[in-house]
């Protein structure tokens, strides 16, 4: 049985999800950090298999991507290809908050 209080009710339509976790987060003032947060966690999806594989993006903070390499070969390796790199994230829309590439030693998955 219907009461008055449902026949009368507006009907609502389904609210999409996408944009409002960007919406708060804006609102909060922490774009920046969300969006370097993001490259952390999409690091072997944004550089590809070649870098992901000896690398790992470990953290952000005020602009700059901490990378973990493995060795002194790696170290010497990626510098000359940060500029590809920092081309390729900032083809993301997000990563455009990504100033600079800094290469601490450690082991992939620490």
């Amino acid at each position: 049985m219907t009461s008055d209080r449902d026949t009368f009710r507006p009907r609502r339509e389904p609210v999409r999800m996408s944009g409002i976790v960007d919406s708060v987060v804006g609102s909060l003032g922490l774009t920046q950090n969300y969006y370097g947060w993001l490259v952390v966690s999409q690091w072997p999806e944004i550089v590809g298999e070649h870098y992901a594989r000896k690398s790992q993006a470990l953290r952000f903070a005020d602009g700059v991507l901490f990378i973990a390499v493995p060795d002194a070969s790696w170290r010497q390796m990626m510098p000359m290809d940060t500029d590809k790199i920092l081309s390729i994230i900032r083809s993301y829309p997000y990563g455009s908050v990504i100033r600079e590439l800094r290469l601490v030693w450690g082991k992939k998955g620490t």
